[in-house]
């Protein structure tokens, strides 16, 4: 449809917020019955939104991606499992501590928090929340994928992990404070976004590469 690939991933960009913006705009004319205020900031915001994810997406692909692809590969052609693994794992800390999603989730649990009591309400105690949060979230991360580029060097069945995975998930929840439980769930989900999963694929695919049978 089109031959720029610029205006085609431009326009795939839309493609994915428009179920968003169909369903805001349901909703508010048809069960809100109200008429959508600040039409042109609304515009206006979602051309700027449709522009900096194509250039992101744009940017992972034409630099991030190949980079974690390349070293996946070289390093498993290297033989060395200690610098392998390393690069896994501060790979997975790294992209999710820089995840937008996950900034935004734990700033926002950061601000429940405070107004429950659970945490002071100085902007203080909020940052320390928000940023443990989000180490927390990283190091969790970091130790996933380096147990799944252990599982494709050796081989492991991958229901192994993922059975093994729940389990713990659900032995674990009776007993943690209820108050962490809702976010520890949510904080899980959105590490799987914009960065972290361009990323990760990078390194599976340099692996695969590498590994044969992998």
């Amino acid at each position: 449809m089109f031959k720029n690939p610029f205006i085609k991933q431009l326009f795939g960009s839309f493609l994915d917020l428009a179920p968003i913006l169909a369903v805001v705009l349901v909703f508010q004319v048809l069960v809100i019955r109200q008429s959508i205020p600040d039409v042109g900031n609304l515009i206006a915001g979602t051309l700027f939104v449709v522009l900096g994810l194509t250039l992101f997406v744009h940017g992972l692909e034409q630099s991030l991606f190949p980079i974690g692809e390349s070293m996946a590969y070289a390093l498993a052609r290297k033989g060395s499992l200690f610098w392998l693994l390393t690069f896994a794992f501060c790979l997975g800390f790294g992209t999710t501590v820089a995840e937008p999603a996950l900034i935004a989730i734990a700033q926002e649990a950061a601000s429940i928090a405070s107004k429950a009591g659970i945490i002071g309400q100085t902007e203080d105690a909020k940052d320390s929340y928000a940023f443990g949060l989000r180490i927390t979230v990283a190091l969790s991360v970091g130790f996933a994928i380096l147990v799944g580029v252990l599982r494709i060097i050796r081989g492991w069945p991958l229901y192994y992990l993922i059975i093994g995975g729940y389990c713990g998930v659900i032995i674990m929840t009776p007993f943690a404070p209820p108050e962490i439980i809702g976010i520890a769930y949510d904080s899980g989900g959105v590490t799987t976004s914009t960065i972290t999963v361009p990323l990760v694929t990078a390194l599976g695919v340099g692996l695969a590469t590498a590994i044969k049978g992998a």
